[in-house]
């Protein structure tokens, strides 16, 4: 506490550098990161579900995780894929 009042009264807060806009809690940046940790506690979620309520073993559960991680990966090929032909016969 009193390393705080001695921050504010001796005006040390002048002296730190403001977070740079790439890093600051709205940028595109930490926006990501915080979508990436919410699919995280999204996945946890699921799992827990698909093994305490479902009666699934964990490692049925970490299976369909690694087939949808395959599939979801097909997916997004195929897409993008897709969309480089599109692009290549618009050009």
């Amino acid at each position: 506490k009193t390393d705080f009042i001695n921050f504010i009264s001796d005006q040390e807060w002048k002296s730190i550098e403001p977070v740079s806009s790439w890093f600051g809690p709205s940028s595109f940046l930490m926006s990501s990161m915080s979508a990436l940790f919410q699919l995280s506690m999204w996945i946890r979620h699921c799992h827990g579900y698909l093994t305490e309520n479902v009666g699934i073993p964990v490692w049925g559960s970490y299976v369909i995780f690694a087939l949808a991680t395959l599939f979801l990966g097909l997916i997004l090929g195929l897409v993008s894929e897709a969309l480089e032909q599109i692009g290549l016969w618009l050009l």
